[in-house]
């Protein structure tokens, strides 16, 4: 495959830089494939007119050259995966003839101003016209490409049929989803917190729908987040046990179909900032480019996954609290798949995610494309950060200084939408992927009133703040429906009028909480712990106000809080007959029903749940273990691939 060299970040100052000086500077310079997202039919989404930086302009882009060596690169070099496919005719790839020749361009315009969206060309149109899906199309006689001739049908017809199907593409909505990282249930003001500073979200939650009762899939990062973006349980797409390393032979399977894919091929324009955490792999094959999103700026796992005890976490030089991981890489901040930083600066991250969203809300609705916008945050996983502008600002110290800058990037996401006229036309939606990792204490974050954190299954691991925010659709108030991060797919699918992917989900539409009578299709909800396995099954498992757990287990991430059964030595119990809670009076677990012994309600109560745990495993299937692939350190990504001695010499700045 040709590669491209990519210079990396420039100053105010920057002088531009001279094809020659690029390919000279190999140590500063990293190469990236033609064609990000091999397969697919808009192979020139991320690149476009070749365009030199110039000299004196701020800017996060680079001048594109050809590379000398195939194999060069700071991902080891392998055979591209075979890209995946959804059961839509507008996924089909189109003729190499139709494709066009890519050429290049500063991949990162949006840090100037302006994003290159996807192009669609012009043999695509006959699959997709203004983000219309192919169902739509079966409507018209004979199948055929929109603004054709459809013999037998006057042209009037069909003139009106096309423009009947431009306003129902001009009508898709485009949704904003926002995570937080390792965001307890009582750490926003919304939610109880009485000194937490988050005006943004607390706004969100008094004009939208504040979810009581919504749950992640997993008490941890990488399995929370597959499930997030693919409506189905983790053990499904082997992200278990525990998450991934940057060395990684693993990743979220390109065989899994992921949100971003399903609104892609329903036409939307999609993208990524922030945190991933689903694997690299060789060749980098598992990054977001490869899963559906056409741009992606942020970190590829956890940010703690690399020494950050020299790294500044506050300005103006308030050095990283702790020493994180050690003996891999810095860590490295991605455009697409490309490294243009090593390691991140954590003061200037969020300032730049922020720009770049501003840009492509700004971009997409210039040009009427609708749009999916992952905004994966760090905040507020340790070791915490902050810029200049929330530093110091917050009474809860640097954890509260990193949610205030989390809580700002929710106000410039909304801010954005209404200045672009889209606030009305588009669904916000936020939570956070597991519970707070109260081994930090107060750098850890709050549970609230709920059990324990991080790691475990008790609720405060899993149970999670949520809002849902669309104005003038949906009606302020609370819910305490039951809901998951399993129910975004099939949501949003049925929102944008796509088609669901043709696998096994675990979520729900969540339209009728949203929109209609209130009761949630969700009745019932599984508790797995980080290693799941099909003998235990779920630990436990909840059935309208009631949760049963048949194994109790603390962990790590929970230590140091006053309950023992929350501690990382607290071993694996089995429990027969089940602890049993009332989580609607009793929703800090405190009381087993069950003490008093089992009166004929409850054990009818114990009967139905029973039942449903049964059918659930039966119906789970455990995929192949992404993460017991194991790691290789030559899969870590180093901007200067040949450097010695790794991982120390791995720096670009």
């Amino acid at each position: 495959m040709p590669l491209l060299y990519a210079n990396t970040l420039c100053s105010k100052s920057a002088q531009a830089p001279t094809e020659g000086s690029l390919l000279q500077a190999a140590p500063r310079s990293l190469p990236v494939p033609w064609d990000p997202a091999p397969g697919a039919h808009y192979n020139s989404s991320f690149l476009g007119s070749s365009r030199r930086q110039k000299a004196g302009s701020s800017c996060l882009g680079w001048k594109l050259v050809p590379a000398t060596e195939e194999g060069q690169g700071p991902f080891p070099r392998a055979t591209q995966p075979q890209r995946r496919g959804l059961p839509l005719a507008s996924t089909r790839p189109a003729p190499a003839s139709s494709r066009g020749s890519p050429g290049p361009a500063p991949p990162l315009a949006a840090a100037r101003g302006g994003l290159q969206l996807p192009k669609r060309p012009a043999a695509a149109l006959g699959h997709m016209v203004l983000g219309v899906r192919a169902r739509y199309r079966r409507g018209l006689p004979g199948g055929s490409a929109m603004g054709q001739r459809v013999p037998g049908v006057p042209w009037a017809v069909a003139f009106l049929a096309l423009l009947a199907l431009r306003g129902a593409a001009a009508a898709a909505p485009n949704f904003v989803l926002v995570l937080a990282d390792d965001l307890g249930f009582g750490d926003l003001g919304s939610y109880g917190h009485p000194s937490s500073a988050t005006p943004h979200l607390d706004w969100m939650a008094s004009r939208g729908l504040r979810f009581t009762d919504f749950y992640s899939s997993s008490s941890v990062c990488s399995p929370s987040r597959a499930a997030l973006l693919t409506g189905r349980f983790q053990m499904r797409s082997g992200v278990y046990p525990g998450v991934f390393s940057p060395g990684s032979r693993g990743g979220l399977p390109l065989s899994e179909v992921t949100i971003a894919e399903v609104l892609k091929a329903a036409g939307y324009a999609t993208a990524m900032v922030g945190k991933w955490h689903l694997g690299l792999g060789m060749n980098a094959s598992f990054l977001p480019i490869h899963q559906g999103f056409d741009h992606f700026l942020g970190v590829p796992y956890s940010h703690d996954q690399g020494p950050c005890q020299n790294l500044t976490c506050f300005p103006p030089d308030i050095k990283c609290f702790g020493t994180c991981d050690q003996g891999v890489v810095p860590v490295p901040l991605l455009w697409n798949q490309s490294i243009v930083q090593q390691p991140v600066s954590f003061p200037d991250l969020v300032p730049l995610y922020n720009k770049f969203s501003r840009n492509f809300i700004a971009d997409c609705a210039r040009q009427g494309i609708p749009f999916l916008l992952y905004y994966a945050s760090h905040h507020t996983h340790y070791p915490q950060f902050a810029s200049q502008e929330y530093t110091g600002q917050s009474q809860r110290g640097p954890f509260g200084d990193a949610l205030a800058e989390f809580d700002g990037s929710v106000g410039q996401l909304l801010q954005a939408l209404k200045d672009n006229g889209l606030a009305n036309t588009t669904l916000v939606f936020f939570t956070s992927d597991n519970g707070p990792s109260t081994l930090r204490m107060a750098r850890g974050g709050s549970s609230g009133l709920l059990k324990c954190g991080k790691g475990t299954t008790y609720e405060g691991g899993m149970r999670e703040p949520a809002v849902a925010y669309w104005p003038g659709r949906i009606t302020p108030g609370v819910t305490h429906e039951l809901a998951s991060t399993l129910d975004v797919l099939p949501t949003l699918t049925a929102l944008a009028g796509a088609a669901l992917p043709k696998v096994a989900l675990d979520g729900y539409d969540l339209s009728p909480v949203l929109f209609g009578s209130g009761k949630s299709p969700r009745q019932t909800m599984f508790f797995f712990p980080p290693s799941p396995d099909p003998l235990h099954g779920p630990f436990a498992v909840r059935f309208g106000k009631y949760k049963a757990h048949y194994f109790t287990q603390g962990s790590l991430h929970s230590d140091t809080t006053p309950d023992e059964a929350c501690h990382g030595l607290t071993p694996l119990t089995p429990h027969l007959p089940p602890l049993l809670f009332d989580l609607e009076s009793d929703p800090a677990e405190n009381y087993d029903l069950l003490q008093s012994g089992v009166g004929p309600e409850l054990l009818q109560v114990l009967k139905e749940i029973q039942l449903h745990k049964v059918l659930f495993e039966q119906r789970m299937e455990f995929g192949e273990s992404q993460i017991r692939k194991g790691r290789d350190p030559a899969l870590q990504p180093c901007c200067v691939p040949n450097c010695t001695p790794k991982p120390s010499c791995c720096h670009c700045s």
